[in-house]
């Protein structure tokens, strides 16, 4: 799978781990920033992932911050972008499969490292279940 991931400086710890496991799990893993831990505005990098998933150079998004409130505004400003805020493994899993989501927003702030990680593996691994789903996706 091709993902594309982006952080602000309070996820930038955060973006560098799972960057790190996405390769290790053989994605292929298109980093949009930030570089650093140096204050960043996080909507550059929120806007450069969303884009990246609207335009289907990449299958899914990640996006870090410290609360994941404000990449999750941004990016679900974008045409088809469903961007979720996870906070938990079973977040994730219902992001995915009742809502198609394509984007998974992270709180690095509020969740473990370890979270993060099966919050990500869930959402990459559970497959969207359409049917009564799909008509509600379809009225987003």
């Amino acid at each position: 799978m091709h993902i594309s991931i982006g952080s602000d400086h309070a996820g930038f710890g955060y973006k560098q781990a799972v960057r790190d496991h996405l390769e290790k799990m053989g994605h292929t893993v298109t980093d949009h920033g930030t570089f650093s831990d140096a204050s960043c505005d996080y909507p550059d990098y929120a806007h450069a992932v969303a884009v990246a998933v609207e335009q289907h150079q990449s299958d899914r998004g990640v996006l870090i911050c410290g609360s994941a409130n404000g990449v999750c505004m941004t990016a679900n400003k974008h045409k088809g972008i469903r961007a979720a805020l996870c906070w938990e493994k079973d977040i994730a899993q219902l992001a995915r499969a009742h809502n198609d989501a394509n984007v998974i927003c992270l709180p690095a702030r509020f969740v473990s490292m370890d979270a993060a990680l099966e919050m990500l593996d869930t959402f990459l691994t559970t497959e969207f279940e359409g049917g009564r789903h799909q008509t509600r996706v379809n009225k987003i």
